[in-house]
């Protein structure tokens, strides 16, 4: 039997989309920037565009819209991020039209631009991070609980605090390129790639959700 097709829209270096081929998907990146390290069929495009046109190809659409606009570094305040776009609103509109089951994923901070998000943590999966990630979408979506009690201290420290961290700090020099890989579960990509990356442990979770949905619809 071949696989359901999936879209993955916003790609970047593909840990979302790791998690999905391992959930039984074939899977389809797209990006405004190339991808050298990622896993998969990739294509250079505008991505609401690329699915406006492809997007009835697919079995399903995952989309992880640019995150700047929400991250933390908006704490910062002085219109520290005032100039990034919010995608959202236009990425479901295109996803809704299409009617296949999709998934918008994005940061904690964009909560109130995404409708019923669920949240998956690392600290789900036995991994070092917990890394709270929300994501929408058109099925039910049931995450596993977040069992940060695990997560004991016992990671070096950030560099302006003295007491240990309960999980790996990603995106940083200071701390080994393996060590970061492994607490992620991502074994392919390079720093900068780790930094703006999921785990593939959430939407392997979320992707068998969905193609459960699609072998119920299929045989309604």
């Amino acid at each position: 039997m071949s696989r359901p097709k999936l879209l993955d829209l916003f790609s970047c270096a593909g840990g979302a989309a790791m998690g999905y081929y391992r959930a039984g998907f074939e899977v389809v990146g797209v990006d405004i920037n190339g991808q050298d390290r990622y896993p998969f069929e990739h294509h250079v495009a505008d991505a609401i565009e690329f699915a406006r046109a492809h997007g009835h190809e697919f079995d399903a659409i995952h989309a992880s819209p640019p995150c700047q606009k929400f991250t933390a570094y908006r704490r910062r305040g002085g219109g520290v991020g005032d100039n990034y776009l919010n995608l959202i609103p236009q990425t479901r509109e295109v996803l809704q039209e299409l009617g296949r089951p999709y998934v918008i994923e994005n940061v904690e901070m964009a909560r109130s631009e995404l409708i019923e998000p669920v949240c998956y943590c690392g600290s789900s999966f036995a991994l070092d991070v917990r890394r709270h990630r929300l994501f929408e979408s058109n099925i039910p979506l049931v995450p596993p609980p977040c069992d940060h009690a695990w997560q004991t201290p016992r990671f070096p420290p950030a560099t302006n605090r003295t007491n240990l961290r309960r999980t790996v700090e990603v995106g940083v020099w200071r701390i080994p390129l393996e060590t970061q890989q492994k607490a992620m579960g991502i074994d392919w990509m390079q720093l900068r790639e780790l930094s703006e990356a999921i785990p593939p442990a959430y939407t392997e979770h979320i992707g068998l959700q969905i193609a459960q949905h699609i072998r119920e619809a299929v045989a309604a």
